[in-house]
């Protein structure tokens, strides 16, 4: 399947979970509530399939399952069948009743109608961080929490910029000096995704808001600067042109290997690293413009959302799982485990007794922005307008400027 058919295919599931989402709350009589009576189980729904995301999380719904007396439901769905099966589920009206999302997906869901505010749960909010609570939040109302959060970073091997006598990079110019340097024959100096698909952008992002730059204007003097940064890194050799190809997992086979010096990508790559074991590394905010500048990266994550299901037995005892996956002992647990980060910036100086080398990487995500939180549904066109524009300006189809500028012009007929 094409990208565009996949775009179309994604528009379409949407607009048609807004009508069998309106036909679901007309159902429901309009927003009243039934009831059942005593809840016994509930039904949760998440894309976490692969090992070990889907055992950790499924230990902490089971105990949270078990702290409100209720036995856990859970459907484990890929990612690539998920919003087809949330607009199964919304026709059927089988909703589950709590429901994970990627934060992407959030706003186009929440605009339909599906999903309850957490303020009409009385879900509390007051522990999760400003930038975590972003993603989330849609026209001003919270929809879902994430109890921990990731973003991009800067991966570098520590000995080999040693036997190089490179120091860790922090401006772009460091970036393209210590790049260069550490290429040598069977190794680049560095890695990261100019992929046709979203982590192209992710990568992109991290450049162009360090710069100054935003999402909702492409054609700008940062966005130039990003993007001739990125064709820079791969016609001189320093990138590999397979980067066009690798998504961030390959980015982090390409550093775990030995392939690449440093790697930008994301910073649930830790795990694979630390279960290899042996690689001495350290992570870092991606290098900015100027010193000075301050790195700004987009957050990575999933939310857990209440779907309206027109029964208030039930609809309380979602609400009250779900403050129990927010709990501050389950943030930290599970990021922890996770190699991510809490939601509540409170909990940084226990996370950072546990695993101290991730400093930059909490600085990071406190720093971080929702990639939808300008554009909200107008998002998904930008996302792609942006990783298309990064994929024909690196492999030389178009050049920098006129990348930037067919981006802008289709990201403007979203807006």
């Amino acid at each position: 399947m094409t990208h565009a058919s996949r775009r179309s295919r994604r528009l379409a599931l949407v607009a048609t979970l807004a009508g069998t989402a309106a036909a679901l709350t007309s159902c429901a009589g309009g927003g009243a509530t039934s009831t059942s009576g005593d809840v016994d189980t509930l039904r949760v729904a998440d894309y976490y399939t692969d090992e070990p995301a889907r055992s950790i999380i499924g230990d902490t719904l089971d105990a949270c399952g078990a702290s409100i007396g209720v036995t856990i439901e859970r459907e484990a769905v890929p990612s690539s069948d998920y919003l087809s099966k949330i607009l199964q589920q919304s026709s059927s009206r089988t909703l589950p009743d709590v429901q994970m999302i990627d934060a992407q997906d959030l706003p186009a869901i929440a605009s339909s109608g599906a999903l309850s505010p957490l303020a009409e749960r009385s879900v509390p909010t007051d522990n999760v961080g400003d930038s975590v609570l972003s993603l989330g939040t849609v026209d001003d109302e919270v929809y879902g929490l994430a109890p921990t959060v990731g973003t991009i970073v800067m991966f570098v091997n520590n000995d080999l910029l040693q036997q190089a006598g490179v120091a860790v990079p922090t401006t772009w110019d460091e970036l393209t000096a210590a790049a260069a340097a550490l290429t040598v024959d069977g190794r680049y100096g560095i890695a990261f995704s100019a992929k046709n698909d979203g982590q192209g952008t992710y990568a992109f992002l991290p450049l162009l808001w360090s710069a100054g730059g935003s999402e909702d204007e492409l054609d700008s003097d940062a966005a130039r600067a990003a993007l001739q940064l990125e064709v820079d890194l791969v016609s001189s050799g320093s990138a590999s042109q397979s980067t066009v190809q690798w998504g961030n997992s390959d980015v982090g086979d390409q550093f775990l290997t030995g392939s690449a010096a440093m790697a930008i990508t994301s910073g649930t790559q830790m795990s694979k690293l630390d279960a290899e074991g042996g690689r001495n590394y350290s992570i870092t905010a991606i290098p900015v413009p100027t010193a000075g500048d301050t790195a700004v990266a987009p957050l990575g994550g999933e939310v857990w959302t209440l779907p309206r299901s027109g029964d208030d037995a039930r609809e309380k005892a979602a609400a009250d799982l779900l403050a129990c996956i927010m709990s501050d002992e389950n943030q930290l647990s599970l990021a922890e485990q996770r190699r991510v980060v809490p939601a509540n910036p409170e909990l940084d100086s226990a996370y950072l007794e546990t695993l101290p080398q991730l400093a930059d990487y909490v600085a990071v995500v406190r720093d971080g922005r929702s990639r939808t939180a300008i554009l909200q549904e107008a998002w998904p066109t930008t996302n792609q307008a942006i990783w298309t524009a990064v994929q024909s300006a690196v492999t030389g189809q178009s050049s920098v400027d006129e990348a930037l500028a067919d981006a802008a012009a289709s990201a403007a007929s979203a807006q």
